[in-house]
């Protein structure tokens, strides 16, 4: 049997990690093919259907890691007020002066901080102002999909939904939620 040398196997992962790192740090230099599905853009820039859908592998993991806020510590405790389908609609970050809101199973969020990625143009943008439950579980940016009926989803599509809610509960507050 032949001997492995420990230190050529710890330089090789680290080679290896380095390597890693450097192709995910890095935006692509060429333009990639386009891919249904691909995650977020690069860090700080708001993510847009044609980029999310042009996204390498590799770069799209670590954009969606990066896109991807840690928890917040000092969230809010959770509100009920009732909101109208009406006044959330007020919110989709065209009027600066007013929230950006997004709700997901008729809770309603407070994505105001976040307004590079749910303000006007941005590749969320599709969300604010609206309940868009079943676009969120199918990991759709169609506007036709956010809407807040998910009665259609099937399992792993709400598995998916849910996970998107547990993810705002940990970094947004919720203001409110949808009332008829």
């Amino acid at each position: 049997m032949p001997t492995v040398d420990p230190v050529a196997v710890t330089v090789s992962i680290v080679l290896a990690l380095i390597i890693g790192y450097i192709l995910l740090s890095k935006p692509p230099t060429r333009a990639a093919p386009k891919r249904a599905g691909s995650p977020p853009p690069a860090p700080k820039e708001a993510p847009t259907k044609s980029k999310l859908l042009s996204q390498p592998s590799g770069a799209a993991v670590a954009a969606q890691m990066s896109v991807m806020s840690a928890p917040a510590a000092d969230l809010a405790p959770p509100k009920s007020t009732p909101i109208s389908v009406a006044e959330l609609a007020q919110c989709d970050g065209k009027d600066a002066s007013k929230p950006i809101w997004v709700a997901i199973k008729g809770k309603v969020y407070d994505v105001t901080n976040k307004r590079e990625m749910y303000g006007p143009g941005a590749g969320y943008n599709v969300f604010a102002g609206k309940d868009a439950s079943r676009g969120l579980g199918m990991s759709s940016l169609d506007p036709k999909d956010a809407v807040s009926d998910y009665s259609t989803l099937n399992e792993a599509q709400m598995k998916t939904l849910d996970q998107w809610d547990s993810f705002f509960a940990k970094r947004y507050n919720i203001v409110g939620k949808v009332v008829p």
